[in-house]
């Protein structure tokens, strides 16, 4: 098999096929990228909903409290669900072959949704596409961060113009299921998340040879085969076993979301340990994953708020933001296209920021603690708002806060995501990228737990939410700019 080194070169050649000057395969993992957030964005703009909507509006009748749980849980165990994409592609049949049936799994997911009823439905397919969404996510861009070599400056423009591909996904998702919704109920919303992943399997399908290549066929640690048995059993006493607890009510499911942000931590934490303590790990690369840990921290309480949209905000848009255009009203969930219509504005402003200042520009310690300072100012925007009326509050602060939100997002995920290709140790490429995407997983299942403690009939209550979180986010980002010289030194050259 040919090495990394003979696949790519460090610039383009002049005879190269490209995409905005990019590998042609940046092309059809944007494009399956773009299908798969279109069903899980447009999907999850309904989900807390139909969660605790009434049965006779055609929800499943829940409280609140138990719905951001869920959906707070969902959003975690999506990027938890990356641990087994790593297993399978560093140790079995490699990262693009794991990306290719997690694609199956989310369209059996959304399936689901759309034709079986009740929480049986739901069960199954967010099972479903927790499973398979992790695995696109992680898969993804481990096969991306391949097409170029470690060097390549192109890198975190590349990686910004994928995160373009996710938002065009992310703006037209909720906004069309959102639509079905209010023509025809949930289920037909749900029936367009799931042909909308179909299309996306169909074209990553039909352009899979041509524009992938050896990118990701590599397994870069494989099982021995007398191991194989031995993890089989491991995954059926686990699934036995969360069966069990969920349907017993030993794990209430308003319990959900902090049951995951423990699970989070605790494979964080081991997948880094077993990383840093391994003998294929170099001196340099262990350097760089003690580097690393500021960065998780820094991304973990961003993503406790920057989650809030599905929590916090889904139940503010829903109880007291004013969505009367004229004599339209419009369903709550279509404030989740807000964010994604900023990233796609702003996301192609960033690739060619970050390609003119190239070696100049700022390094990732820096852009993760003034996305950090950003998200938290945003917060203190709510506080003018608190106690107003039933549906009262204009839309206008929830653009500034969802822009806010969005130049937080775009200084510190894509170049996370970069960033963790880079820092990765050569023998775990999945594995590292898994460990990046728990800090995301313990900040979305720190949202569902948070928001719990969201109070909107009471101003006092919903001030002290918003400050705490806020001056929580903006002092974590001083002490990360703080940290710069520090983090920059074990990186040992990687900026």
């Amino acid at each position: 098999m040919c090495s990394m080194a003979q696949v790519h070169s460090d610039a383009p050649s002049t005879r190269e096929r490209t995409f905005l000057g990019h590998p042609w395969g940046l092309a059809n993992l944007f494009g399956i990228e773009m299908w798969e957030r279109f069903s899980f964005y447009g999907m999850q703009a309904l989900l807390a909903y139909y969660i605790y909507h009434p049965i006779a509006q055609g929800g499943l009748g829940l409280d609140k409290a138990t719905a951001t749980s869920i959906v707070g849980a969902y959003g975690g165990t999506v990027y938890l669900s990356a641990l087994l994409a790593s297993f399978v592609g560093d140790r079995l049949i490699g990262s693009e072959r794991t990306l290719f049936y997690a694609a199956i799994s989310v369209m059996i997911g959304h399936i689901s949704l759309a034709v079986v009823p009740g929480t049986t439905g739901l069960a199954i397919g967010l099972v479903c596409i927790a499973l398979g969404s992790g695995g696109i996510k992680t898969s993804a861009q481990v096969v991306l961060g391949q097409l170029y070599t470690r060097e390549d400056t192109r890198r975190d423009a590349g990686f910004s113009i994928f995160y373009l591909g996710i938002n065009i996904g992310a703006l037209i998702g909720p906004l069309l299921t959102n639509a079905l919704w209010g023509w025809g109920g949930f289920h037909w919303g749900f029936g367009l998340a799931a042909f909308g992943m179909a299309l996306g399997l169909i074209q990553y399908i039909l352009m899979r040879k041509s524009t992938i290549g050896a990118a990701g066929h590599e397994v870069p640690n494989p099982l021995p085969h007398s191991s194989y048995l031995k993890g089989a059993i491991i995954a059926v006493v686990v699934v036995v076993l969360a069966v069990v607890l969920l349907t017993t009510g030993i794990i209430p499911l308003s319990q959900l979301s902090n049951v995951v942000t423990a699970i989070a931590l605790i494979s964080a934490v081991t997948m880094w340990c077993q990383m840093y303590f391994s003998h294929l790990t170099t001196a340099e690369e262990r350097s760089r994953l003690v580097g690393f840990i500021p960065m998780f921290v820094s991304c973990v309480l961003f993503f406790g708020i920057f989650k809030q949209q599905f929590t916090v905000l889904a139940i503010y848009s829903d109880v007291r933001l004013d969505r009367m255009i004229g004599s339209f009203e419009m369903k709550p969930g279509v404030i989740n296209a807000i964010n994604p219509i900023f990233i796609i504005i702003f996301s192609a402003v960033f690739a060619a920021m970050w390609t003119k200042l190239g070696d100049r520009q700022w390094s990732a310690p820096v852009k993760f603690g003034v996305a950090n300072l950003i998200i938290g100012v945003s917060l203190f925007f709510f506080l003018p708002f608190s106690g107003a009326a039933a549906n009262s509050v204009p839309m206008y602060p929830i653009v500034w806060i969802l822009f806010l939100f969005t130049m937080g997002e775009l200084l510190l995920s894509p170049v996370g995501n970069s960033l963790a290709t880079k820092l990765a140790p050569h023998a775990f490429p999945s594995k590292m990228f898994a460990l990046w995407l728990m800090a995301p997983a313990t900040g979305a299942s720190l949202a569902g737990t948070v928001a719990k403690l969201y109070n909107p009939d009471n101003a006092s209550a919903e001030n002290t939410f918003f400050l705490v979180l806020g001056c929580a986010s903006i002092v974590l980002g001083i002490i990360v700019l703080l940290l710069k010289r520090w983090v920059l030194t074990r990186f040992q050259g990687i900026r």
